[in-house]
């Protein structure tokens, strides 16, 4: 399944695999420096080290599975009417009227403290292929939300830049 990802959030993920095959030799060493203390049953930096090496490999194969999954979606060329992956919609909760900005991204660019969510997060997926005026009931752990929408805008890639 492609998973949709702005050029932006594809170069960010390439860089921070980069950094994480740069990391294995300093790993490698770490292992190797401290396997040659002795004892390893007790040895609490070779653990140390043998767990940093298997969390690294881990986010490696993450990585290279995810941007292999990915698609490239040049958000400067998207437009149109509906929330989709990409835009930025503006939401009013219709029981406390408080406004809610939110830009549709990907689920490894999804950073909600900036205002950005997953398309496959419940509030995305719900919005998703709606327009302005319809009111959206949204199951969320505290229990439904209704929004409408009232804005729909396509920024571009100025919204996964800050």
């Amino acid at each position: 399944m492609a998973i949709p990802i702005s050029a932006q959030g594809y170069r960010k993920l390439e860089k921070e695999l980069a950094q994480l095959k740069e990391d294995r030799p300093a790993i490698i060493q770490a292992i190797k420096e401290a396997r040659e203390q002795g004892d390893l049953r007790e040895n609490a930096g070779y653990d140390a080290a043998r767990e940093r090496q298997g969390m690294n490999e881990a986010r490696i194969n993450y990585l290279e599975n995810r941007l292999a999954q990915s698609t490239i979606v040049d958000l400067d060329k998207l437009s149109g009417s509906k929330v989709v992956f990409g835009c930025t919609v503006t939401v009013v909760d219709v029981d406390t009227d408080e406004e809610r900005v939110f830009s549709i991204l990907g689920p490894d660019e999804a950073d909600h403290a900036r205002g950005s969510i997953s398309f496959q997060s419940p509030v995305g997926k719900a919005l998703l292929g709606h327009e302005v005026g319809e009111e959206v009931t949204i199951v969320i752990p505290r229990g439904n939300v209704v929004y409408e929408i009232t804005k729909i805008e396509f920024r571009g890639s100025s919204i996964v830049e800050g």
